[in-house]
């Protein structure tokens, strides 16, 4: 499976980040509150939320406090596409 990391990042209005992969895909992937439990709860707070940033070691999604999501669960997300190629080596 090919690994993918996010490059960039940019919070719209209400709970929708705009993303960029490092394969070029682009678009943007809608959060519902109601997937903002437990550690995930301060992304309620729309300020909080707009922190949203790329991880630089992993490219993953970000914020404050050790928050992160896998860049390859928001990859099929925004994309519709699953990872199945392999990486090159």
């Amino acid at each position: 499976m090919r690994l993918v990391k996010i490059v960039e990042v940019r919070p719209l209005e209400g709970y929708k980040l705009w993303l960029r992969f490092d394969d070029g895909s682009e678009g943007v992937v809608t959060f519902d509150e109601a997937e903002f439990t437990g550690v995930m709860a301060p992304l309620k707070d729309p300020a909080f939320f707009a922190q949203a940033h790329v991880e630089p070691k992993f490219g993953a999604l970000a914020w404050p406090g050790e928050i992160e999501l896998d860049p390859l669960t928001l990859y099929t997300r925004v994309t519709g596409k699953p990872l199945t190629e392999k990486a090159p080596s």
